[in-house]
């Protein structure tokens, strides 16, 4: 059965766009699933900005106003396999928020996975993720107006019911000042099933139009969203650096969003 993902998040700049494209390019290049990513933040689209679609003919507007049959807005991306949908810049807000669940609902059968990169903004667009998810991601920084936002998020998502899988920690510096894994845990009540390093090659991928996990393999980020990526789908994974390898031999505890990963595995 096709599982539809909801990436969300109520700030910008957290990398949420990021992990639909690399996550999606992990599930799909390196799992070998059937991936479709969809842009929902329908007021300030980004998704086909970071493959190179930037002035595409057919979007998901075309199809939520009826113009467009969905079938015909699916575009392939060459380098990661992966098919999307884009949005339209500088569109009008979409006023049905149960219509993309039921478009997505035609095509459906054709992908293993569906990633929906939701809206930042408090309002129908985000109700349009959470309508159409199965479960929910939430990615979220290591400060504290994050996390406060990170709160917000979690709580319109249980009032409309959505299981959240876990939270996708970005941007990590590995500073004193930044918010510690358990802290935040602690706080929200949700596991944290990634933790992603602040890395150069991130920008550099976008930059590229392709996905991090293709443009840069063996990053630590790139591993991290493999790691993920086979979790998610019940697939075990072996870390191909050597330093890692060693470390996995002589290290007695393994770090926490890796066991969270495994009770992910076995869910």
């Amino acid at each position: 059965m096709t599982k539809t993902i909801g990436v969300i998040s109520i700030k910008g700049g957290v990398g949420k766009t990021s992990t639909v494209v690399s996550l999606g390019a992990a599930l799909a290049k390196d799992c070998n699933q059937r991936v479709l990513i969809v842009d929902a933040n329908f007021s300030a689209p980004n998704l086909g900005a970071h493959l190179g679609l930037n002035d595409p003919q057919g979007t998901i507007h075309d199809v939520l106003n009826d113009k467009l049959d969905i079938k015909d807005v699916v575009h392939e991306h060459e380098a990661s396999g992966l098919h999307v949908i884009p949005a339209t810049l500088l569109a009008r807000r979409i006023k049905d928020p149960f219509a993309l669940k039921k478009k997505l609902n035609q095509i459906k059968k054709y992908y293993d996975y569906i990633l929906i990169d939701s809206s930042p903004s408090l309002n129908e667009e985000i109700v349009s993720t959470l309508v159409a998810a199965d479960e929910i991601f939430v990615v979220t920084t290591p400060d504290v107006p994050t996390l406060n936002c990170t709160l917000k998020t979690i709580k319109i998502a249980k009032q409309k019911n959505v299981p959240i899988t876990g939270l996708i920690l970005n941007k990590v510096r590995g500073k004193n000042f930044e918010l510690k894994l358990e802290e935040i845990e602690k706080s929200v009540g949700i596991p944290v099933i990634a933790v992603l390093r602040e890395h150069d090659d991130a920008l550099k991928a976008v930059a590229s139009n392709v996905p991090l996990t293709i443009f840069r393999e063996k990053n630590p980020v790139s591993i991290e969203y493999k790691k993920l990526a086979s979790a998610i789908t019940g697939k075990q994974y072996s870390d191909p650096r050597l330093h890692m390898k060693i470390k996995e031999i002589f290290s007695k505890k393994a770090e926490k969003q890796a066991v969270n990963r495994h009770i992910l595995y076995y869910s």
